[in-house]
């Protein structure tokens, strides 16, 4: 059993034991050794969560530290190639390919400033990290140019989109495949439409199982402000709504 779970258990029954021996025996000195004991126990047990209260914080800034090193060296191995493939492109004087691939460069830097523009820290790292932490979905941005979610949304509200959004993924990443070897293709396309932010997610090729992924996506936000639906375009396209 986990310690964590074990000890609130255990504390109280090892508080009790003097205790019990004070009431079968009426002893000042039984009396006094009982509330030392009493604060020893509590001293200790203060000490102990405080202790894996700051081991959990550490281990998080870890995993978010090696999380962000191993981002910074994906996109600089996307950069060093795009160089490569432009130096090569040059060398060998083919002008039409290079137009090509600097618009695919904008296209790509376009995209990551989008990102970056929204506002919502979690969300901006949790999208730009993406392709680290999670390799069996090729996840293909598409945000609104302009749309910055930190002046349109409360605390609260982006945090529960932010959720919501993960939550998103992983139902396709669950239920949206055939096989457990396939590499889902998720397009997510986010957007304002009047007083609403609209995040629109869309798989291409074939759907697992398209009535669990409806099911597990409905689930996620029960009782929560935000609301989804199916879309009209296709049976494993949704999108989810939130008043802004």
């Amino acid at each position: 059993m986990n310690v964590r779970k074990l000890l609130p258990i255990a504390m109280p029954i090892i508080a009790s034991i003097p205790l019990i021996l004070v009431y079968f025996a009426h002893s000042l000195i039984l009396h006094l050794l009982a509330c030392l004991w009493g604060l020893f126990v509590a001293v200790g047990y203060f000490r102990y969560i405080h202790k894996l209260n700051i081991l959990d914080k550490q281990r998080s800034v870890g995993s978010l530290q090696r999380t962000a090193a191993a981002t910074l060296g994906h996109h600089r191995h996307d950069w060093m190639n795009d160089l490569q493939i432009l130096y090569g492109y040059i060398q060998l004087n083919k002008h039409d390919k290079l137009m090509e691939c600097v618009d695919r460069i904008r296209e790509r830097m376009n995209k990551e400033t989008s990102i970056s523009r929204l506002g919502i820290p979690s969300l901006v790292f949790y999208l730009q990290s993406f392709r680290e932490v999670n390799t069996s979905i090729m996840l293909d941005v598409d945000i609104q140019d302009g749309l910055q979610l930190g002046d349109l949304l409360d605390q609260d509200s982006a945090e529960e989109l932010t959720a919501a959004i993960g939550e998103m993924i992983r139902a396709y990443q669950f239920a949206g495949r055939s096989s457990w070897g396939d590499v889902i293709q998720l397009s997510m396309k986010m957007y304002r439409e009047k007083d609403e932010i609209v995040v629109v997610f869309n798989q291409d090729g074939n759907c697992g199982n398209a009535e669990m992924l409806r099911r597990r996506i409905e689930e996620n936000v029960i009782g929560k402000r935000i609301k989804t639906g199916q879309t009209l375009a296709e049976q494993h396209s949704f999108e989810l709504r939130l008043p802004c």
